[in-house]
């Protein structure tokens, strides 16, 4: 489904409750997918963000096989409210969803547009008579450079300030071991080399809730977050794209067995609970 105004024009799709498309001025800035690279746009992450050892997860000694990221973004979810600039879609748990995570569950996912600024909103419900264990992750993935900004040299800034540790990797893995922070002064000039020994760039901590994404000068993207304190950089080497995933929870510890309630910053949500998180994207592109 298709939402927006005079600015912007966001496109949704059922599966994966994802968005599909962002356009600004009528230029795109998400990646609109190769098969090749990467065929995604912005998947969901849940109910677990990042990799599990062996693929095999455990919910209090139910284990199941679980690939990277979770079954939400290949799930079709049901649109329940629609207007000229917002949208909503649920997943529930089913039977097929309880034979490799039994939880009850509602995931509601809601895209909503104002002027040149879109919100991504999802709430996770715990419907059931358990703890629910999870992590979540939000996964876009923005042209890279942004239209408007070829030829100018990109960079991240974090609004804090800060220089957060990266956390290395062995095969998707976290190791326990922390890496030097690339960012300087809250500053991460991009390039091919930044991602040269891994194309992701995992921040357990430190990155804040607020980032711009464009060039030095200012131009390019704002991205604000509300419940998502990790942060993860996705960039294949030479692809014309760069994700910006913020999380709640992380890949598994290598060797720490397959509970989700053991990965670093899973959620962990009583019965009757909701948690809430949120992702604004705002666009200042000179178009």
């Amino acid at each position: 489904m298709r939402i927006g105004t005079d600015q912007l024009t966001v496109e949704v799709a059922a599966r994966g409750a994802e968005t599909r498309s962002i356009r600004y001025r009528g230029a795109e800035i998400l990646w609109q997918g190769d098969p090749a690279i990467w065929s995604g746009r912005a998947p969901l992450l849940f109910p677990i963000a990042g990799r599990a050892e062996h693929d095999l997860i455990a919910v209090a000694g139910h284990a199941a096989r679980m690939t990277i990221h979770g079954f939400a973004m290949a799930a079709d979810f049901v649109p329940v409210a629609q207007g000229a600039t917002f949208c909503r879609h649920d997943l529930c748990a089913s039977a097929a969803t309880r034979a490799i995570y039994p939880r009850d569950f509602r995931l509601s996912v809601e895209h909503r547009v104002q002027e040149a600024r879109l919100s991504l909103t999802v709430c996770v419900e715990n419907t059931g008579t358990e703890t629910m264990p999870f992590g979540l992750g939000l996964h876009p993935g923005f042209l890279w450079p942004l239209p408007g900004l070829a030829g100018q040299a990109h960079e991240l800034r974090l609004e804090n300030g800060a220089e957060p540790a990266a956390q290395a990797l062995a095969g998707g893995l976290l190791t326990g071991r922390a890496l030097p922070s690339p960012f300087r002064g809250g500053r991460l000039a991009l390039s091919e080399e930044v991602f040269a020994e891994d194309s992701s760039l995992v921040f357990a901590k430190g990155t804040g809730a607020a980032l711009r994404y464009g060039t030095r000068a200012g131009r390019g993207l704002r991205l604000v977050t509300e419940g998502l304190p990790n942060l993860v950089l996705w960039h294949p080497r030479g692809a014309g794209f760069l994700c910006i995933e913020p999380w709640h929870g992380l890949p598994a510890r290598l060797g720490a067995g397959p509970e989700i309630a053991a990965r670093p910053f899973s959620v962990a949500l009583a019965p009757g609970e909701t948690r809430r998180f949120s992702l604004t994207i705002e666009i200042d592109l000179p178009l």
